[in-house]
């Protein structure tokens, strides 16, 4: 059975002592079994009265983040790749003081828009910090996912394929593919084969519309989405993202281009996500089992 997570953004926009117990409570309240908690920079946040929080509510925590242009793993120069190395350090020493075993977003390169294609030795020399940074978050058994982005918010993982290809390159079990539905709808020619092909690399998806809004007031194929959980026997997370300028503010409305309000009341969101989720869960059950079950010979 997949757990079903909900991003903290759905609630707050950043992380106070009172931002913590609203959105944790709030999660738990609703039947979600992990909140995700961005955490651009773990040292600011009070790490030991999150994790009492989160032990409270009975849920988990996960933590994500995007490197920024002076920590890009990717980057030619040595200084950006050595304060990325520190990022990526604090955040596994943070995600392990919360008590969290994911850590996933662009963990690769920076969050941003490239004006050029990756260099092979920026990949290779991203590979070998993330297998560092894997080392370390291994000893806490926490899991590193590359999540798979536009072409707008990074330049090196666009795609499932892409992310699979990474993951054999740094060659380290607690390293997984990260997928969105939201990148992905935009990336991808076909999302089930997408998913299908990742099979076992898969550690981690976000849900999410096209619009960033309600789930199916969109373009997102969901169907197609949830039939490839189905056919892999996907059993990870399942998160469901989602941003509007009620909640979120600048940086992160810029890098997305969040303009507008896509939605006023995020518990009308949250409790639409969850049960659009687990009826999409089951109807790609039922139909992976309808095969056999719709044959005319051999079925008794």
């Amino acid at each position: 059975m997949n757990k079903l997570g909900l991003h903290a953004n759905v609630w707050v926009k950043d992380w106070s002592r009172d931002e913590c117990t609203h959105a944790v409570a709030r999660t738990a309240e609703l039947g979600f079994d992990i909140i995700e908690i961005s955490a651009p920079d773990p040292r600011a946040m009070d790490l030991a009265f999150t994790r009492r929080q989160v032990e409270a509510a009975g849920i988990e925590a996960v933590m994500s983040l995007g490197l920024d242009s002076s920590s890009d793993i990717s980057s030619n120069d040595p200084d950006r790749v050595r304060a990325g190395e520190k990022r990526l350090d604090e955040v596994v020493s943070g995600a392990r003081d919360v008590g969290a075993k994911y850590v996933g977003g662009i963990l690769y390169s920076a969050f941003q828009k490239y004006a050029e294609p990756p260099t092979e030795a920026g990949i290779m020399g991203a590979a070998d910090a993330i297998r560092r940074a894997a080392e370390k978050a291994a000893a806490s058994g926490i899991t590193l996912g590359m999540e798979v982005v536009n072409r707008y918010e990074s330049n090196m993982l666009n795609t499932a394929a892409q992310a699979v290809e990474f993951c054999r390159l740094v060659d380290v079990p607690n390293v997984k593919v990260h997928l969105d539905s939201y990148h992905m709808n935009i990336e991808e020619a076909n999302v089930e084969a997408a998913i299908v092909d990742t099979g076992g690399h898969l550690g981690y998806i976000h849900i999410g519309e096209s619009n960033r809004g309600y789930l199916g007031a969109g373009s997102v194929d969901f169907q197609r989405i949830f039939a490839g959980l189905a056919r892999i026997g996907y059993e990870g997370p399942i998160t469901f993202e989602s941003f509007s300028s009620v909640v979120v503010s600048q940086p992160l409305c810029g890098i997305l281009g969040i303009w507008r309000n896509l939605w006023e009341d995020g518990e009308d969101l949250a409790r639409h996500a969850r049960a659009f989720i687990l009826a999409q869960l089951q109807a790609a059950r039922e139909g992976l089992a309808d095969g056999p079950r719709s044959r005319l010979i051999g079925h008794a």
